[in-house]
């Protein structure tokens, strides 16, 4: 019998390069799922600290790749002996030191100057491993409403909120909300918008790793939020690859992004769905909003093809219908395997968790919407719950989601 294995998310930083440091440490501190230390010295210089510091994976910056760095790099990996692996940084060298580099087996090796992302994307793939079977991606998760007033923000926060604390797939989690005209996720969790779209629309290559972080805000719970001021007045339509640059550059920052879409369709929003992994279409038990459910898939298989596959999630679910309403074997049969599940009615609770500004599991982890949505976001962590109380070792995934 195997249990889960726990990953090792500390990664070591050799360098003695301020700027490098500081743009390193700026690149993972969004991130609770990794931990950065650094050791502010040379290669040639290093006695037993990177042994001492237990690390998960280590970051060598040789600067200058000269014959004395190489030789130290070389001790370093064979101390290590591949128990963890080494990602190797130079400014650059002749092809006889790049052989020498890749025969100490390194896991990466990168030349500056260093993109924050291809750095992130490389630490993660080195933590995850090599034998792991994952893709590397983030993995992305897109609410659109089916109607107006479903409860589509509710459902989408407290996704992000159970993954972000999820047993099995916790790790750094990013809400963004692309309703500009009237999102609301900032307002539920009580916090300020800072994303400036009309700061980038016109210079998307200025999005970077320090301009994002400048944009984000910052929930108590660590939960990244990315959010616009809303303008109720302006019907704008930006452009898709400004759109596509955001998630892009989320993504590869965070292990779950989540999407809070608008109803409308935006030249964009095929492009979103495409690239999400799960796509989630919130509806109620009412006949006109059902209407519209089926409209929205249709429409979503004739635009896109059925490559991308909606599933529904009822919010204000009643299994037992009142006297001449909807039934749930209604719904069943209506959607077929397009229902991910329903979340029951609990108004008090929920409004209350968005007067606070806090998960709902926060004030009550048994709440039946708590449970409801975990059946339908985290059906592992359930049967992982379900295996402790008998006495099993539970299987899930490891911490870290994504590696890019």
């Amino acid at each position: 019998m195997t249990g889960t294995k726990e990953l090792n998310n500390k990664i070591v930083l050799v360098s003695t390069d301020k700027q490098f440091v500081a743009t390193t440490q700026t690149a993972f501190s969004v991130s609770d799922a990794i931990k950065l230390i650094t050791i502010e010295k040379a290669v040639t210089e290093l006695q037993g600290e990177i042994g001492d510091a237990e690390a998960g994976a280590v970051i060598i910056d040789l600067d200058e790749a000269d014959l004395e760095r190489l030789e130290a790099l070389q001790r370093v990996t064979r101390r290590l002996s591949d128990r963890v692996p080494v990602i190797v940084v130079a400014r650059g060298c002749d092809a006889s030191m790049v052989r020498i580099i890749v025969q100490l087996h390194v896991a990466d090796f990168l030349v500056k100057p260093v993109t924050t992302t291809d750095l992130v994307r490389s630490c993660i793939r080195a933590l995850k491993g090599v034998d792991k079977n994952e893709s590397g991606e983030a993995d992305i998760s897109a609410f659109m409403p089916a109607a107006g007033g479903v409860g589509n923000t509710t459902i989408a926060l407290q996704t992000a909120f159970l993954l972000h604390r999820s047993a099995t797939r916790a790790a750094s989690t990013c809400v963004v909300d692309l309703n500009f005209q009237h999102g609301s996720c900032a307002e539920y969790l009580d916090l300020e918008p800072r994303f400036d779209i009309t700061e980038i629309e016109n210079q998307v290559e200025r999005l970077d790793r320090q301009l994002l972080d400048a944009m984000l805000s910052k929930h108590p719970s660590g939960l990244a939020v990315l959010a616009a001021p809303t303008r109720p007045t302006e019907m704008r339509s930006f452009d898709a690859d400004v759109v596509v640059r955001v998630l892009d550059l989320v993504s590869a920052y965070f292990d779950n992004v989540v999407i809070d879409m608008p109803r409308t369709w935006f030249p964009w929003t095929e492009t979103v769905l495409r690239g999400s992994n799960h796509v989630y279409l919130t509806a109620e038990m009412t006949v006109p909003c059902l209407r519209h459910t089926q409209r929205l898939i249709n429409a979503i298989e004739s635009e896109i093809g059925k490559d991308v596959k909606p599933r529904v999630i009822i919010n204000r679910y009643a299994p037992k219908a009142m006297e001449g309403g909807i039934r749930s074997t209604d719904v069943e049969e209506l959607l077929g395997d397009r229902f991910a599940g329903g979340i029951s009615n609990n108004y008090k609770l929920v409004r209350e968790a968005v007067d606070r500004g806090v998960p709902l599991q926060e004030i009550d982890p048994d709440a039946n919407v708590v449970q409801d949505l975990k059946r339908i976001i985290l059906p592992e962590e359930l049967h992982l719950e379900t295996g402790r109380k008998r006495g099993f070792l539970g299987f899930g995934k490891g911490l870290l989601k994504k590696a890019g």
